[in-house]
């Protein structure tokens, strides 16, 4: 079968040690079936790994950061669109989606550049903050949090969620603390890097599984793949992980999916205890650095959201392949420094 050419922008080309899902995302659309995928990197800092990778990316232009905003944003969009008329583009940051939601209409209609995100009230229901009304509203189970904005509002958690706890950041980060002062520490830290306010969390005991999954945003999972972290980091990334035969684990994500009508890819983090209870820790609102794992046991989630943008039906996924590992690894790569000056002086390479 031939396949169809087609052009995609893809963010999160930062593959380092806390890895982004752009370039799992991108190598999973190179072995698509369907499409024959051109492949435009957007990337934020001069040094992201996947702006040099040349074997999976064609062409690197630089978006303006996310606290830019929509106008900034909208001008980069419409140069990059006379020069390469990219058909889809998949953003790949938390940090990044308010931006691409408030213009996704605008990219169709005037720029015919096709996005597959997820509404203004899904993306906020399933905010860290908002976690307990979400747990409530689709029926999981999920820990005690509560939102703060000053480092005194710490003591007064005490009463309310033992330690140890977990202080996270509102985008990322997250960290376990066992006394009011790593709390304080982390608390300044996070403030530092990802500003007000500051998630605390009750810490649930327990044996951590995610899942990468696709919502077609009418209420239907389109694919689902579990995974349980063999080796993690000291920024707690799975570095290795093995998917998972757990069939409560699927019912639940494929429930929250499914009532949640969420559209775009997602991760969904889970506890599970030992009690075989699973307590939902995150909903991360795009694909995870891990989601070509999802490829290796048989489901190529970028292909399918890649279609669904493009207004065709997709079919979900009725199996995966269980007791497949992904092992991370990190490589030098050598470029010329002309390279790095053409993105850093230029915007684009």
């Amino acid at each position: 079968m031939k396949r169809r050419k087609i052009t995609v922008g893809v963010t999160g080309l930062n593959n380092i040690d806390s890895p982004g899902p752009g370039i799992p995302v991108i190598r999973a659309l190179k072995e698509s079936r369907e499409f024959d995928v051109r492949i435009i990197g957007l990337s934020y800092e001069t040094l992201e790994p996947g702006i040099y990778m040349q074997e999976l990316v064609d062409k690197v232009y630089q978006l303006p950061l996310p606290t830019a905003g929509t106008t900034v944003l909208k001008e980069r969009l419409q140069y990059i669109h006379e020069a390469e008329k990219p058909d889809v583009i998949i953003p790949n940051f938390d940090a990044e989606l308010h931006n691409f939601i408030k213009i996704s209409q605008w990219m169709q209609e005037e720029l015919n550049m096709a996005t597959f995100l997820p509404s203004h009230d899904a993306f906020e229901e399933r905010q860290k903050a908002e976690l307990n009304k979400f747990g409530e509203k689709y029926g999981v189970r999920v820990p005690a949090s509560h939102m703060i904005s000053q480092v005194q509002e710490l003591k007064k958690l005490e009463e309310e969620i033992d330690y140890p706890m977990v202080i996270k950041g509102r985008y990322y980060d997250a960290y376990i603390v066992s006394s009011l002062e790593q709390a304080s520490s982390y608390f300044y830290k996070i403030v530092a890097k990802w500003g007000y306010p500051v998630i605390v969390q009750e810490f649930v005991n327990g044996t951590e599984v995610n899942v990468t999954a696709l919502g077609n945003g009418k209420g239907t999972c389109i694919g689902a793949v579990p995974m349980r972290k063999l080796y993690i980091t000291d920024k707690g990334k799975a570095w290795s992980g093995i998917s998972l035969e757990d069939d409560k684990l699927m019912e639940i994500s494929r429930n929250i999916i499914e009532k949640s009508q969420w559209r775009g890819g997602c991760e969904l983090e889970f506890i599970k205890t030992r009690k075989e209870e699973y307590y939902l820790i995150e909903m991360n609102p795009r694909f995870p650095a891990w989601v070509y794992l999802a490829n290796g046991c048989g489901q190529n989630h970028a292909e399918a959201l890649v279609k669904m943008a493009l207004g065709e039906e997709v079919k979900p996924f009725t199996q995966y392949r269980s007791g497949k590992m992904f092992i991370r690894y990190s490589y030098d790569m050598i470029v010329d420094i002309s390279e790095f000056e053409k993105i850093s002086t230029a915007g684009e390479k």
